[in-house]
C-alpha cells in the first residue's frame, strides 16, 4: 500500500470543508457592527447566528467534504456521508451521552468510509430483477449498515479514545510557546508534500476543547477562537507575519535580483505573487521559486517561521483565520483578537529580516531564482493554456500514463503509471516550478495558481478521443516563431505551419517517431512521414544548398525507420554560419490541412531532444500519410 498517495490524497480533500469557513468569519463580523436602523439587533443577531451555523456544522461539512475530496466529486458519497454522520452521532449519543463528541474528528472519520465504500462497490452488478440498487444507488444501503458496526464499535472503545486524545491535548497545550515552535517548523516543513493539511487538521480542529455561551462543546484551535475561547488563537496568530510581511519579502528579493533584462517580466509575475500572499495566504508560488535550487533556505525559512509563532505566543497574541494567514482575514477577524495590533510591526520586522537574508543569500550562493537565469514562468502564457495543455500533458507521459489527475490551489496532484515516463525539463520549460515525486506513481507538479484550470484542459483531452503528436527539440539553441524565420516562403507558411530553431552545435535529431522519406541531395534537409500521416519537413538554415564543399553528414537514409531523439545529420555549424543567410532552422508540417489546433511551447532556449516543444491535435477524420512533397 502506498501511504504517502493515500495521504496526500487525504490531504488534499481536508482542503475542501474549509472553503465554507470565510463566510462563517464574514457574518460574523458583520453581526458585531453596531447597526443603527430599527431591528438592527435582530438583524445583528440573525448575521451572528448564521455565522455560527456554519461553525456548529463543522463536523457534517468535513464528512460530506472529504467523502467528495476522494471520490472525485461523486454525490451518491457526499450523500451517503451525510447519512452515515447522522446516523453515526445519534446512536453514539444516544450511547454515551451528549458530553462525548468526536467533532471533525467523526466527520473525517465517516467520510472516509464513505468513500471507501464508494470505491469498492460503486460497480457492483445484482440480479436483474434488483438491478436498480446496483451500482454506485448501493452506497447508501452499505454505508447504513457500515456505520452501525462503526457506532458499535465507537460506543465501546469511545470512552478511552476521549481519554487519549483529553492527554495528548493537555500534553501539547502544555508545551506553551515551544509547542508553537515546533508547530510552525512542521508547518512549512510539510508545505511541499501537501501534508501540511493533516497536520493543520489535527491542531486547527481537533486540539483543545471549550464549552461554549450557549451550552455546546467546540473543539480545536480555529472553532475555539470563533466561540470566544479566551486561550485560542495561539496556533494562528503567528502565521500572519510570515504570510503578509515575510513571505512577499522575498518576492520583492527575487525581483530585486534578477537581471536587468528579464526584471520586468520577474517584477509582473512576483508582485502578482506578493499580493496573492499578502491577501490571501497562498504561499507556495513564491516558496516553490526557491525550495528546488535552495532546500537549506527553505529548512531556514521554516525555523523563522516557527520563531515567530513563538514571539506571537510570548507576547499573549491570540488572532484567527478562517481560511488562512492573509491581510482580509486579519482585518475582518482583528475585532476578535488579543494584542492582533503587535502583528503589524512583528511583520515589518521578519519582512525586512527576509528581504536581505535572501538578498544576500541569492547573491552570495548565486542562487539560481527566477530572473537570474532563462526561464519560462506561466504567466506569460496563461491566456494560451487551452492550447498549451496538451504539451504539459504529453510531459506527464501521455493520456495512457494518467490514472488520477487532481488539483489544489497551487499544484497538480496526480498518480502515473510510471512516473519515469515524465519529462521535468519539459515541464519546466513549460512553467512549472518543480516536480515533486512521492513514490507509488503518486507526484505534484507545482504550477501555481493556474493549476486548476490546466487540470481542466487536460481533462477535456482526456475525456475525448482526439489524437495529440508530440513533437521534441530536433537541435539545441533558441526556438522561434515560424513568422520569425528571415525567409518569405517559411514566413508566410507558403510550405507549412511550424516552428523554428536557431543551432547551437552541428546535430539534427528526429522530433517525432515515423519513417525518412525523402533526403535532399545536399543533406541540408530531409521529410520524415510519422505514423499518423504528417510529412515533416526539417530543414538546416535558410539558403544552406548551395554551400560549398561537404557541409552536411546524414547518418540515416531513405526508408528508415527513426525514434524521437535520434541522430539524422551531422553539420559544420561554423560553415553554414559563414555562408547561410541565416542559421534559422524551420520544422514544419506540409500537410497542415490534417491538423485540427497547434500548441507551441514558450519560444525560449531549448535543449537537444527536449521535449513538448509543439504538439498537434489531428482531426477526426481518417487519413493516410500524403505523397512526397
Amino acid at each position: 500500500m502506498n501511504w504517502m498517495g493515500n495521504l496526500q490524497q487525504l490531504g488534499r480533500s481536508l482542503m475542501l470543508p474549509t472553503i465554507a469557513l470565510p463566510i462563517a468569519a464574514v457574518l460574523l463580523r458583520l453581526g458585531d457592527l453596531p447597526w443603527g436602523a430599527i431591528h438592527a439587533s435582530s438583524f445583528g443577531n440573525m448575521l451572528l447566528l448564521a455565522g455560527n451555523t456554519v461553525f456548529d456544522y463543522i463536523p457534517i461539512i468535513f464528512a460530506v467534504g472529504v467523502a467528495l475530496g476522494l471520490t472525485e466529486s461523486a454525490g451518491i458519497a457526499g450523500l451517503s456521508a451525510m447519512l452515515g454522520y447522522f446516523m453515526f452521532t445519534r446512536l453514539v449519543e444516544h450511547q454515551l451521552g451528549s458530553d462525548f463528541q468526536l467533532g471533525v474528528s467523526g466527520g473525517i472519520l465517516i467520510g472516509l468510509l464513505s468513500a471507501i465504500i464508494y470505491h469498492r462497490f460503486k460497480e457492483v452488478k445484482l440480479p436483474e430483477y434488483i438491478q436498480f440498487f446496483g451500482g454506485p444507488r448501493i452506497v447508501p444501503l452499505v454505508m447504513g449498515l457500515a456505520t452501525l458496526i462503526v457506532s458499535y464499535i465507537m460506543i465501546a472503545v469511545g470512552p478511552y479514545l476521549a481519554l487519549v486524545m483529553g492527554k495528548l491535548s493537555s500534553a501539547l497545550l502544555g508545551m506553551g510557546g515551544f509547542g508553537t515552535f515546533l508547530y510552525g517548523i512542521a508547518h512549512r516543513l510539510l508545505v511541499p508534500s501537501g501534508l501540511h493539511h493533516i497536520l493543520n487538521n489535527f491542531f486547527w480542529f481537533q486540539l483543545g476543547s471549550y464549552r461554549a455561551v450557549d451550552g455546546h462543546t467546540v473543539y480545536g484551535d480555529l472553532p475555539r477562537f470563533f466561540a470566544g475561547d479566551p486561550t485560542a488563537g495561539v496556533y494562528m496568530a503567528g502565521l500572519y507575519p510570515i504570510m503578509m510581511f515575510a513571505l512577499p519579502a522575498i518576492a520583492f528579493a527575487i525581483i530585486g535580483e534578477a537581471r536587468e533584462d528579464l526584471k520586468p517580466k520577474i517584477k509582473a509575475t512576483f508582485l502578482t505573487a506578493a499580493l496573492a500572499c499578502f491577501l490571501t495566504g497562498v504561499t507556495e508560488p513564491i516558496e516553490f521559486a526557491f525550495l528546488f535550487v535552495a532546500p537549506y533556505l527553505f529548512v531556514i525559512h521554516a525555523v523563522l517561521s516557527g520563531s515567530a509563532m513563538w514571539i506571537a505566543y510570548y507576547l499573549h497574541i491570540r488572532h484567527g483565520f478562517s481560511y488562512s494567514a492573509g491581510a482580509i482575514d486579519y482585518v475582518i477577524n482583528l475585532h476578535l483578537s488579543d494584542h492582533g495590533l503587535l502583528l503589524i510591526p512583528i511583520g515589518i520586522v521578519y519582512g525586512l529580516l527576509y528581504y536581505f537574508l535572501f538578498r544576500w543569500a541569492i547573491r552570495k550562493f548565486q542562487i539560481p531564482t527566477p530572473g537570474r537565469e532563462e526561464g519560462s514562468p506561466l504567466e506569460e502564457w496563461a491566456g494560451d493554456i487551452p492550447y498549451r495543455s496538451p504539451l504539459i500533458l504529453q510531459a506527464l507521459g501521455g493520456k495512457d500514463n494518467i490514472k488520477k489527475i487532481e488539483a489544489c490551489i497551487t499544484r497538480l496532484r496526480l498518480t502515473l503509471g510510471n512516473d519515469r515516463l515524465m519529462d521535468i525539463t519539459a515541464l519546466r520549460h513549460l512553467g512549472a516550478a518543480g516536480v515533486i515525486r512521492l513514490g507509488g506513481g503518486n507526484v505534484q507538479v507545482v504550477f501555481g495558481t493556474f493549476s486548476e484550470l490546466i487540470r481542466e484542459e487536460i481533462m477535456k483531452v482526456l475525456r475525448k478521443d482526439i489524437h495529440v503528436v508530440l513533437f521534441n527539440s530536433p537541435m539545441q539553441g533558441r526556438m522561434i516563431p515560424i513568422e520569425e524565420v528571415p525567409d518569405r516562403i517559411f514566413a508566410s507558411r507558403l510550405v507549412g505551419n511550424g516552428v523554428a530553431f536557431f543551432p547551437e552545435k552541428g546535430e539534427l535529431l528526429s522530433p517525432v517517431a515515423g519513417t525518412i522519406m525523402h533526403i535532399y541531395p545536399t543533406m541540408h534537409a530531409l521529410g520524415i512521414l510519422t505514423d499518423e500521416g504528417l510529412e515533416v519537413l526539417l530543414h538546416i538554415g535558410i539558403d544552406t544548398a548551395s554551400i560549398p564543399g561537404k557541409c552536411f553528414s546524414a547518418v540515416v537514409k531513405e526508408g528508415d525507420r527513426v525514434e524521437p531523439g535520434q541522430l539524422l545529420v551531422k553539420f559544420n555549424l561554423n560553415k553554414v554560419k559563414k555562408f547561410a543567410s541565416s542559421l534559422a532552422t524551420p520544422m514544419i508540417i506540409t500537410n497542415p490541412d490534417l491538423v485540427k489546433s497547434w500548441s507551441f511551447a514558450p519560444f525560449k532556449a531549448v535543449k537537444k531532444g527536449q521535449g513538448s516543444v509543439m504538439s498537434v491535435v489531428l482531426k477526426p477524420t481518417k487519413t493516410s500519410g500524403g505523397a512526397n512533397g
